[in-house]
C-alpha cells in the first residue's frame, strides 16, 4: 500500500479546507471502501482526512414529518434505530442484508452512499476500466460478466452499484444535504447517482471541495407493508445477484400507494416508476405483480454471461410485492 499522509478533523470547516488545499486527498469515516481500494492501488491519495470527529451523528424526525439521518450515522445504528424501524422497515430489512456486523458496525450512511462498484475489472489494475482509468475500455463487456448490470449500462460501463441501503432510499425517497464552500445545498438522491454514459468516472454529483452531511427521508408511506428480498450466491456476506425493495400502502384489497426499486442489475440505484404506475390502483396480487416485474425489467439487456438475472430480478421482484403487501395487510411493516 502506497504512503499517504494522515489528517483528523475536528470541524466540518477544517475538513473541507484541507480537502481545497490537497484535491488528491480523500475523507475517511468507516474506510469499509476506501481502505480496501487504497491496498489495491486503485485509489491513491496523498492525504487521508479523518472526519470521525463531526457533530453529524444525530438522527432526528422533523416537523414536516420526515427524517434526518447525519452522515456518519452508523448502518448498525440506523437499522435498528426506533424511527426506521417503526416507520421505514424497509431501510432496516435492506442494511441488515448487506456485509456483516463488523462491517455494519463500522460503515457510515454517507460512505455508505459512496461506495464504488465491486467490479473486478475496477479492482485489477491491469484491467480496461473506463471508471478508474477514462479512455481505456471496459473489459468487462466481453470479459466475465456474470456479475454485471443489464440496467442502466452503456458501450462504457456496466458495473453494478453495489449498496443494499441505497435501493432502499430510492424506494423511500429522499433529499441529500451537502456542504461545501458556498454553503449548504440539497440534491434529491434519485438524481445523485450519475448513469456512466461515455464518463463513468464521474459517478455522482458531489463536487470535490463537498460533504454529505445528512440524508433526509420522504415522511412514511401510511399504512405501510414493506419488504426487501435480495438473492445472492450465498446466504450472507455477499452482494446481491438482484434485489428488489417494495413498499405498499393498501386499503382493503386495493393497492393505494407503491414504491419499487432495484439492486443487484443497475449502475446506478434503480427506482421502477412504470412499474408503480401499473401496481397503483389495482388488487393485491400475483397476476399485477407480474404485470409490474415485466415493466420494470422492459429495458434490460443482457450480456454474455448474465442473462439469468433478468428472470431473477422478475422473482426477487414478485417476492417482495407479495411479503410487503401482507405485512400490510396484517398491519405491521
Amino acid at each position: 500500500m502506497r504512503t499517504f499522509a494522515f489528517t483528523r478533523a475536528s470541524s466540518l470547516e477544517q475538513a473541507l479546507t484541507t480537502r481545497r488545499a490537497e484535491p488528491a486527498s480523500a475523507f475517511v469515516a468507516g474506510g469499509t471502501t476506501l481502505l480496501d481500494l487504497v491496498k489495491l492501488d486503485v485509489m491513491r491519495p496523498a492525504r487521508v482526512i479523518d472526519i470521525n470527529a463531526l457533530p453529524l451523528t444525530l438522527v432526528e424526525r422533523l416537523a414536516d414529518d420526515r427524517l434526518r439521518i447525519g452522515a456518519l450515522v452508523t448502518n448498525t445504528a440506523l437499522a435498528h434505530h426506533p424511527e426506521v424501524t417503526a416507520n421505514y422497515p424497509l431501510l432496516s430489512q435492506a442494511i441488515l442484508a448487506g456485509a456483516s456486523t463488523q462491517v455494519r458496525n463500522m460503515a457510515t450512511t454517507a460512505g455508505n452512499i459512496m461506495q464504488r462498484t465491486r467490479c473486478p475489472y475496477f479492482r485489477d489494475v491491469a484491467a480496461a476500466c473506463n471508471k478508474r482509468e477514462p479512455g481505456s475500455g471496459c473489459d468487462a463487456r466481453h470479459g466475465i460478466n456474470r456479475m454485471h448490470a443489464v440496467l442502466g449500462g452503456s458501450d462504457d460501463c456496466v458495473a453494478v452499484h453495489p449498496s443494499d441501503m441505497c435501493v432502499a432510499l430510492a424506494a423511500i425517497g429522499a433529499t441529500l444535504t451537502l456542504h461545501g464552500p458556498r454553503g449548504e445545498r440539497e440534491i434529491d438522491f434519485a438524481d445523485f447517482h450519475r448513469l456512466p454514459g461515455t464518463s463513468p468516472h464521474l459517478e455522482h454529483e458531489l463536487a470535490d471541495d463537498e460533504l454529505i452531511v445528512a440524508v433526509t427521508l420522504d415522511p412514511p408511506l401510511e399504512p405501510l407493508g414493506a419488504a426487501y428480498i435480495k438473492l445472492r450466491d450465498r446466504a450472507s456476506y455477499e452482494f446481491a445477484l438482484a434485489s428488489a425493495g417494495a413498499m405498499l400502502s393498501l386499503d382493503e384489497e386495493m393497492i393505494g400507494e407503491a414504491r419499487l426499486a432495484l439492486g443487484g442489475v443497475a449502475t446506478k440505484p434503480w427506482r421502477c416508476h412504470e412499474a408503480e404506475a401499473i401496481l397503483e390502483g389495482q388488487p393485491a396480487d400475483r397476476a399485477v405483480f407480474g404485470q409490474a416485474a415485466d415493466a420494470a425489467l422492459a429495458d434490460a439487456e443482457p450480456l454474455s454471461h448474465n442473462a439469468f438475472k433478468i428472470p431473477l430480478a422478475r422473482q426477487a421482484i414478485v417476492r417482495a410485492l407479495r411479503d410487503a403487501a401482507r405485512a400490510a395487510k396484517e398491519g405491521h411493516p
